[in-house]
């Protein structure tokens, strides 16, 4: 009897323990499972970290170019505020002169310009007109403000380049003249330079001379009316360039 009660007490024993093992082996699987899932969890954070780790060591070496490029461009931007106070530090000392120049260039104008007038009331009365529109011109020019001062000294000089030229060309233009007896005549004028002023009248049939001396015309024998017509033919560039017998408006002064 004792015999056959010890088998069934181990049968009831292993029977017994069966479930508690069980147990504890879901409870070991339960825990590798979640050891397996922590295990991953925590690989997939490390792999996200280092992802992340590289993206902003990425980030940094990016940031540290970005850096370096911009201290060579605030390097350069330095240069060029150092260059552009030397620029403007120019400018300003060339402003300063050039309204030292104006200062000095608009009185030497205006004295220009009463040099042109003093010289045409000393001069012969060649274009007289043209040259008394010419100065008035130039004087009303001068207080415009739309008009620089290098336009306005560039028509002094011009004008003064055509006063030069009046010594030197043989030219021929009609104005009206006035005689001795104070008549008024419209005429064709032949100046020489300023060697020779003839004045003809319309018709051809009168000559004068200016006299310097006297500050007045004189009227031409008939004799020269050949060489007259030469001297006005030629001027017209009507024949072939010729020597000219001319009476001169010179004083003692210029013959000299």
């Amino acid at each position: 009897m004792m015999n056959l009660l010890k088998p069934s007490l181990v049968l009831l024993s292993a029977a017994t323990m069966l479930p508690a093992y069980a147990n504890t082996l879901d409870d070991a699987k339960a825990i590798q499972t979640q050891t397996n899932a922590a295990s991953a969890s925590s690989q997939r954070t490390i792999d996200k970290s280092s992802a992340a780790a590289m993206e902003l060591q990425s980030e940094i070496e990016q940031l540290s170019e970005e850096v370096k490029n911009l201290s060579v461009y605030r390097d350069h931007l330095a240069s060029l505020v150092v260059s552009q106070e030397s620029e403007i530090s120019s400018l300003q000392q060339q402003i300063v002169e050039i309204n030292q120049t104006r200062q000095g260039i608009v009185p030497l104008m205006y004295q220009m310009i009463d040099g042109l007038q003093t010289n045409l009331s000393q001069d012969k009365p060649i274009r007289l007109t043209a040259r008394e529109d010419r100065i008035e011109k130039l004087k009303a020019l001068m207080p415009r403000a739309d008009v620089s001062d290098a336009e306005k000294y560039r028509r002094i000089l011009e004008a003064y380049q055509i006063e030069m030229d009046y010594g030197s060309k043989l030219g021929i233009y009609q104005d009206k003249i006035q005689l001795a007896d104070n008549d008024v005549v419209e005429a064709d004028i032949l100046y020489l330079g300023r060697v020779a002023l003839i004045a003809r009248n319309l018709n051809a049939t009168k000559y004068w001379s200016w006299d310097q001396k006297q500050q007045q015309w004189l009227s031409v024998e008939s004799g020269n009316k050949a060489d007259l017509d030469t001297a006005f033919n030629l001027a017209n560039q009507q024949i072939a360039p010729t020597l000219l017998t001319l009476p001169v408006s010179l004083t003692k002064a210029e013959a000299k």
